[in-house]
């Protein structure tokens, strides 16, 4: 599978708390446009200490997800977080507004864990 670096959220980002994506997608620049799209999500390293993991994907009319929308959102618990499991893989919705990006709720205390978020135009996992 071919990943576009400029529509990638998170790269093996580490997520032992609550945060956002490392990245976000601007739809308005060129070359960025996300339109009938795959969203998926990744694990690249197994996790330890969380009781579950929320992965929510947000839209925004702003890049500094003032007043962001959720597109959607997924828990799951701290034991299906392992490495190379493939925990998302969903149509980007089509309410998306300019900007987009991950935001991760964590349970627990998390000591490591780490995965990828990204949108692309096929998906072969």
């Amino acid at each position: 599978m071919l990943i576009d670096a400029t529509l990638v959220l998170s790269n093996a980002q580490a997520v032992t708390a609550t945060c956002a994506s490392e990245h976000i997608v601007d739809q308005g620049a060129k070359g960025h446009a996300a339109l009938n799209a795959l969203v998926m999500a990744q694990v690249n390293e197994t996790f330890a200490g969380l009781t579950d993991l929320t992965i929510c994907l947000q839209t925004a009319e702003t890049a500094d997800f003032s007043a962001p929308k959720e597109l959607a959102s997924v828990t799951f618990a701290g034991e299906d977080l392992k490495e190379g499991k493939v925990l998302l893989k969903m149509a980007l919705p089509l309410q998306t507004q300019r900007y987009i990006r991950g935001y991760y709720t964590a349970s627990g205390t998390g000591t490591a864990g780490k995965l990828s978020l990204f949108i692309t135009g096929k998906a072969d996992l």
